[in-house]
């Protein structure tokens, strides 16, 4: 009997533990293609607003231009945000396509980068190739005779 009561509290625990609700779409729902491009500006104006710039006292706030960007304002990003994060699997799926976009991103940079770095290093090469002192040869003599 008492295993009985056990069971029967252990499974009225599990179903009123899973969740029934069922979350309406808001009928200005971003679609996820540009969520994954919102969200990746987003990741974006983030990163800059943490890069201290010399000689500017202000922080700037980078979001508003996001929502700019997209005609949006910040209650429909979060209405249709929330309603994403309802299905963890699909905004697992937008959050990899997020990452993957930043990562594709980053290589390019860095692949930029690297490009203007060896582009320096070697006309800072040829300009000291040039100025490479030149040595006194054995060839030519000074003639200091006229110098009393």
């Amino acid at each position: 009997m008492k295993q009985n009561i056990t069971i029967i509290f252990i499974l009225i625990f599990i179903i009123s533990c899973t969740s029934n609700t069922i979350y309406k779409k808001p009928k200005d729902l971003i679609s996820k293609e540009q969520m994954v491009d919102l969200l990746v500006d987003m990741h974006i104006a983030l990163g800059v607003k943490s890069i201290k710039k010399k000689g500017e006292k202000r922080n700037l706030e980078y979001m508003y231009l996001v929502y700019e960007k997209y005609g949006i304002d910040s209650t429909r990003f979060a209405s249709s945000n929330f309603y994403y994060t309802t299905d963890i699997d699909e905004y697992s799926n937008i959050l990899k396509s997020v990452k993957e976009r930043i990562d594709k991103m980053k290589e390019k940079y860095d692949l930029e980068q690297t490009q203007k770095d060896s582009l320096e290093n070697a006309s800072k090469k040829s300009i000291q190739d040039e100025l490479v002192p030149i040595k006194k040869s054995k060839k030519f003599k000074i003639d200091t005779s006229f110098v009393k």
